[in-house]
């Protein structure tokens, strides 16, 4: 249990946090990785994740975490400042590609489509990752929680469900919490189309920041996050340019 100087400021109150049990690492797995948990008996509500954000924490459900590695400070909290977003030729193509999808805003709350969906998409792309769900309730409680105003991006053609992109909405932008979309429409490379939405949207209702949570430099699937740039990222406390 410690108490730390920087949540402390964010909530103006003495926040306790409580570390988890050594585990294998999800991103390097010749690390061993500690989580950091803020109190779960905290009250939490969109104003205080919204600080907590900023200071580098993420949200698994209810509980509120960072990673806290003694030996390794490779998950780098990462934003991008969306007035200052450039496209690359190739997320050009991509959003041009994708003209033909429409997007509707749900609230947060358990759509069957979407469940099936999910465990479709961790079936082709992250089987046994830690991320296998086998029922509606492990589901629910992985992406959302009851003090959260959690949004559902849900992206169609025509006829079919093809992606959902999970979002919270804080005071300054958006946290993209997760993206899974039909593996039969990799070429539509979803997962891009979808963080470019969010920009966009951002950018729309005048939000500076949307957050990707953390960023592995050495981890190939976190590859994609260091393609939308310019990057911010957290060190030392401090948000600054990547690569400054």
């Amino acid at each position: 249990m410690d108490k730390d100087p920087s949540a402390q400021r964010a909530t103006q109150r003495s926040v306790k946090l409580y570390a988890g049990p050594p585990h294998a690492c999800g991103y390097l797995p010749a690390e061993v990785a500690l989580t950091q948990f803020i109190d779960p008996n905290l009250p939490m509500s969109p104003d205080v994740y919204s600080e907590l954000v900023d200071l580098g924490f993420r949200r698994s459900g209810e509980l509120v975490y960072r990673p806290r590695c003694r030996q390794c400070d490779a998950c780098i909290p990462v934003r991008i400042p969306v007035d200052s977003f450039s496209p690359t030729r190739q997320q050009r193509r991509v959003w041009r590609r994708n003209q033909d999808l429409r997007v509707r805003l749900l609230p947060a709350r358990f759509h069957g489509a979407h469940y099936e969906l999910y465990r479709r998409y961790i079936t082709d792309r992250h089987a046994g990752g830690g991320m296998d769900v086998t029922n509606s309730a492990q589901y629910e409680s992985f992406f959302f929680s009851p003090w959260s105003q959690t949004l559902c991006a849900e992206i169609r053609d025509a006829e079919n469900l093809l992606a959902v992109a999970m979002i919270d909405p804080l005071h300054q932008g958006w946290s993209a919490v997760y993206t899974f979309f039909d593996p039969e429409h990799a070429r539509r490379s979803l997962g891009g189309f979808a963080v470019m939405w969010q920009i966009h949207e951002c950018r729309r209702l005048g939000l500076p920041w949307l957050y990707l949570g953390y960023w592995v430099e050495r981890c190939q699937k976190m590859a994609y996050k260091n393609q939308f740039q310019p990057m911010e990222i957290l060190r030392q406390g401090r948000w600054q340019p990547y690569g400054a």
